[in-house]
């Protein structure tokens, strides 16, 4: 016969993790990879992922979900968010901005540049917009059926990644019990 001692080692020693809290920051890239730089995006979504994971933080390519991410947004405090931009600065050039409302967003994000505005415009009028933490990578041009970005883009990239990975760790913590 077993002992609850002996079930109760078992249960410790056992691979079931406690239950978490639900992670309150979203860090999110956006962008087309068959596109060229129009996938920075999901360029530094895969080395976020490839970094060590924070507490309380999930990552998630969004392709060009565009409004179909709605459901993704559902419960986040905070979206940290990356795209590309056509903004006419030199390709590789990194900006943050911290949109307060939909009509905030910059012109001339990625092809997507629609279906962003109306995910954002849909959470809003649902009342659950998260608080926006938006960095863009301006791009010059876009190459159809290619996965490889330019050389300046792709160098923003590392910048991006240390950026939103410090970012996401100083949000988490805020919000943390």
């Amino acid at each position: 016969m077993i002992s609850t001692h002996e079930l109760a080692g078992a249960a410790a020693s056992s691979n079931v993790a406690a239950p978490q809290a639900a992670p309150t920051v979203l860090l999110l890239g956006v962008g087309n990879w068959l596109m060229g730089d129009e996938g920075v995006g999901i360029h530094v979504v895969q080395a976020l992922e490839a970094q060590p994971p924070l507490f309380g933080v999930r990552t998630l390519d969004g392709g060009t979900g565009g409004v179909n991410l709605l459901l993704e947004l559902e419960g986040f405090r905070d979206v940290v968010m990356v795209d590309a931009t056509r903004d006419g600065q030199p390709a590789g050039t990194i900006t943050f901005l911290q949109p307060r409302q939909v009509g905030d967003l910059p012109r001339g994000l990625g092809a997507h540049d629609f279906g962003l505005k109306d995910l954002f415009a849909a959470a809003a009028l649902l009342g659950q917009l998260p608080r926006i933490h938006l960095y863009t990578v301006s791009v010059e041009e876009l190459k159809p059926m290619c996965t490889d970005l330019s050389p300046p883009v792709a160098a923003a990239v590392p910048e991006v990644v240390h950026a939103m990975h410090a970012l996401a760790a100083r949000l988490a913590a805020e919000g943390a019990p």
